[in-house]
């Protein structure tokens, strides 16, 4: 019989090992919620983008929309420095005409109103170094999982998923030949602010045909799957 003692020990020793592994895995999935809540997908399907791009708010959309859209065409006409100077250039005039104009209606009308800005410049503007390495931890999160992805796509972990990315660079090729970067940007601008309200009126349809592509996309991918070699086939684990 095991001396009370050492059972104890053993006992004791055991818990804090589930200890570590349920805090290491509520970490884990402490970083997971935030790196999705973080994430490009999370904020695209927010509640602001998703009233912008679906014109709730027909003002704001076309403030933002134009915006966005006069931007990329200077970025098209003009390079990043010109743009970004030019920028903060008309902010700089906007800022010290109205400076100047509240510091003339103060001495016309004798006031000491004080200094227009002084509530913005009141207001701290700093990144608290919480907020900061919370954003650098799920930036990380993020950029690991792409280099895992990346890796096993280019070291051809599975076949189907390393020719599928084979066909996305090659057609890529082409469209790289006929437009540049900023041109694909313009578009899906463009895109960005047309479909949604289309697809929101033509949904039933659009869902019908896409679910007939994705049929014969899956049949398709089906069959070539079923001539590899058996030593290259697909296997995912249920």
């Amino acid at each position: 019989m095991a001396d009370p003692m050492t059972q104890s020990a053993q006992i004791s020793s055991s818990q804090g090992l589930a200890d570590g592994q349920n805090s290491v895995a509520a970490k884990d999935s402490k970083m997971s919620d935030s790196f999705l809540s973080s994430s490009p997908v999370s904020l695209i399907q927010s509640s602001q983008v998703k009233d912008l791009v679906h014109w709730r708010d027909p003002k704001k959309s076309g403030v933002v929309f134009g915006l966005s859209l006069l931007t990329l065409l200077s970025l098209a006409a003009f390079s990043v420095i010109s743009v970004i100077s030019y920028l903060l250039l008309a902010l700089l005039c906007v800022t010290i005409s109205f400076r100047i104009y509240k510091s003339v209606v103060q001495a016309v009308q004798k006031s000491n109103d004080g200094h227009p800005f002084k509530a913005l410049m009141e207001k701290d503007v700093s990144i608290p170094p919480e907020t900061f390495h919370k954003h650098v931890d799920v930036s990380l999160t993020y950029i690991n999982r792409f280099l895992k992805q990346m890796s096993k796509l280019f070291l051809v972990e599975d076949l189907i998923d390393s020719l599928k990315l084979a066909v996305v660079m090659w057609l890529l090729t082409y469209v790289g030949a006929v437009f540049n970067g900023i041109t694909i940007l313009i578009l899906a601008d463009i895109l960005l602010f047309a479909v949604p309200p289309f697809y929101e009126k033509n949904k039933t349809q659009i869902d019908r045909y896409m679910e007939i592509a994705r049929t014969q996309v899956n049949t398709t991918m089906a069959k070539l799957q079923e001539k590899l070699p058996g030593a290259i086939k697909r296997t995912k684990a249920e």
